[in-house]
């Protein structure tokens, strides 16, 4: 059959999104893939100085996604399917692009480990972020800010004169619109994407990119790549080099998932000339390879591990019953603690292809580790040429600026906003104006006006975008209230932390909405240490929220109540932390009181009242939360705190299972 492309329904089990929690993300970053100082003087020169090159301190101007939970319900999401008579791929451009399956018809084989449910879990650098599939993350360490974002898509011609789908997006942690083309040539067993990002800007950019692959996992699993050493990395935030295939002198072979107790990512050291490829092959000698041209030169292996908290981790991002997994990843640095540097008006651009491996299974998985990798990549060669993969890479160059053809889906409306700005050409990338929305449009007059709106009467302030044409353009607006919050965040933003706070306070003057102000004051303070001072802003800025949602007479219907419980939920949070820091329960307990009653019923919400049943002095009370028993939908990944509330409650008893997400060893 010639190849396809068409739009199609997936149905799954899904848990609602909820919406953006609208409180700016101020602070710095949780740490989850810091490294330590001693692992960082250890490092190669190059690889120290990417690993050091501008890592994110917020991750402004994107919003948090928080506020879902784990109840599922059957949920039609829009698919693409690109098909042949070989391979099947079916694309979900509004969740990040994931590619959710890729299914070979010859051997009837899923070749990726392929989500049963769409469960949100806190591991995006913003919150949301769902397993399986494979995936596509820019911008800084982590899973993309875009997890769960929609993005443009649409029809393009193929290299081959066949169609192929783009994606495409703008990047807002680096400012960067990227691309990626997906197509299968005729007759071919190999899913083709071709992937460019660019730089529009006058300045150099630090730029990020790993394709990650979710893989089906059992026993006879094992992972090869070519590589006699690697990078291990795991929850202790230590960067070490280790042999590959028995990495930690215990003798267990962790090329095999399983086999290793806790979650670890290891980071092949590929050597430079050799073909860059990772394949994931069963007991059988079959599975999934990679390969890609080589400015693609990073791959690496993610295992959960089989100890008891990395199981639990797998049941927590899917259903009972459903085969664990791990992942194959590739990407621009050895690493993905490191940031690369693009230049100005520049651009990177590579292929990568996706498809089944056969292989002998004597081979692979003896005990000879060069045969075994020997064995895979031979069988690559004669599966897909290296030679092949090149010129693959540059037919598609010439394809890559060709314009859309027919619409697929719509992505956001902040590239449409750039391009208005710079007025910059994009070939292959279109952001149309179409596409500007109610986020992006007060900004727009902003650029045509030079005044920033005003708000309607106590509307929870819009996205702050902190970039300097846009900073600037704040520093000359009129002065009103919200133009100080949103100065003051991009000059935060920026590190200038004293003209913040007085751009913060000059607008809390005649602001007649106080709390967005206040609250970004408390944040301010708490990272002054200023911790007194800290909670007092957050208790009146919360009790300033209260009034502004309810009005003057009492709570009243609003068509944005949804967002406002967002608001009252994300604030109220901070605010008890801030206050139970300073040993002021009292105050915090009112605080819990002025919460909606769903708010204080949800499961992140029941943490928060045993930490503060604890502060009080009733651990009895904290003990009972967790014996009846609750989940915490937005626990974050290498999150510790169930643990330490858990023994502030019952002292030295064991921790329950059912509370145990530990990934680390004991002490680490």
């Amino acid at each position: 059959m010639a190849t396809t492309v068409r739009r199609a329904v997936l149905t799954l089990p899904a848990a609602p999104l909820g919406p953006e929690n609208p409180l700016p993300v101020l602070r710095p970053l949780d740490g989850t893939h810091a490294l330590d100082e001693r692992s960082r003087a250890r490092l190669p020169r190059d690889m120290a100085r990417q690993a050091g090159y501008e890592p994110l301190r917020t991750l402004l101007p994107v919003r948090v996604l928080d506020g879902y939970g784990r109840e599922r319900a059957r949920t039609d999401f829009d698919a693409i399917v690109i098909e042949n008579d070989r391979l099947r791929a079916t694309v979900l451009p509004g969740l990040g692009g994931r590619v959710h399956s890729l299914f070979h018809k010859p051997t009837g084989r899923e070749l990726l480990y392929r989500n049963p449910v769409l469960q949100p879990a806190d591991f995006a650098l913003n919150g949301a972020w769902f397993s399986g599939g494979l995936e596509w993350n820019i911008g800084a360490t982590g899973h993309t800010t875009l997890s769960c974002a929609p993005l443009h898509a649409a029809v393009v011609p193929a290299p081959d004169g066949g169609d192929m789908v783009r994606l495409w997006e703008w990047e807002r942690l680096r400012d960067l619109p990227f691309q990626v083309d997906l197509w299968l040539p005729a007759d071919s067993d190999f899913l083709y994407v071709g992937v460019r990002i660019r730089n529009p800007h006058e300045r150099t950019v630090p730029t990020y990119w790993w394709s990650s692959t979710a893989v089906p996992e059992d026993e006879g699993t094992r992972v090869l790549a070519p590589a006699d050493e690697a990078w291990h990395f795991g929850y202790e935030r230590r960067l070490r080099r280790v042999p590959v295939p028995r990495s930690h002198g215990d003798g267990v072979d962790r090329t095999y998932p399983l086999r290793g107790e806790f979650p670890a990512g290891y980071f092949y050291e590929v050597p430079e000339g050799a073909r860059k490829w990772i394949a994931s092959l069963g007991a059988d000698g079959q599975g999934l390879v990679q390969t890609s041209t080589d400015l693609l030169r990073g791959r690496k292996l993610f295992l959960w591990g089989a100890g008891r908290g990395g199981r639990r981790w797998q049941r927590w991002l899917t259903e009972p019953g459903t085969p664990g997994y791990a992942e194959i990843q590739a990407g621009l640095a050895r690493t993905q603690l490191e940031h690369v540097p693009l230049e100005a008006g520049a651009e990177f651009s590579w292929l990568e292809a996706y498809g089944p491996l056969a292989a002998d299974p004597g081979a692979v998985h003896g005990g000879d580790w060069a045969a075994a990798r020997a064995e895979a990549e031979a069988r690559l060669e004669d599966a897909l040429p290296r030679a092949r993969v090149e010129a693959a890479y540059e037919a598609w160059r010439p394809y890559a600026d060709h314009a859309p053809g027919e619409s697929l889906a719509t992505g956001s409306g902040w590239g449409a906003l750039e391009v208005v700005r710079a007025a910059l050409e994009l070939p292959g990338t279109p952001f149309d104006e179409a596409t500007l929305g109610e986020q992006q449009l007060p900004w727009l007059e902003l650029e045509r006006s030079g005044t920033f709106p005003a708000p309607r009467e106590a509307a929870l302030p819009g996205p702050s975008l902190v970039a300097p044409h846009w900073r600037d353009m704040l520093e000359t607006a009129p002065a009103e209230p919200l133009t100080e919050y949103h100065l003051g965040v991009a000059q935060w933003h920026a590190g200038d932390v004293a003209q913040a706070v007085r751009s913060w306070e000059r607008g809390l003057k005649p602001a007649s909405v106080r709390w967005p102000l206040l609250r970004c004051l408390a944040v301010a303070d708490r990272e002054a240490g200023n911790s007194e001072r800290a909670a007092d802003h957050y208790a009146e800025a919360f009790d300033d929220l209260l009034r502004q949602e309810r009005g003057d007479g009492g709570h009243q219907e609003r068509s944005d109540g949804e967002a406002w419980t967002a608001a009252t939920a994300a604030l109220g949070r901070e605010a008890i932390a801030a206050l139970l820091a300073v040993r002021r329960p009292r105050a915090a307990r009112a605080v819990w009181e002025g919460l909606p009653p769903a708010v204080r019923e949800s499961g992140r919400f029941r943490l928060v009242e045993a930490q503060l049943l604890v502060a009080e002095g009733d651990r009895e009370g904290a003990r009972a939360l967790f014996d009846a028993g609750f989940e915490v939908p937005d626990l974050r990944e290498g999150a510790e705190v169930l643990g330490e509330v858990w023994a502030a409650a019952a002292g030295d008893e064991p921790l329950p299972e059912a509370y145990d997400y530990r990934m680390r060893p004991a002490g680490e």
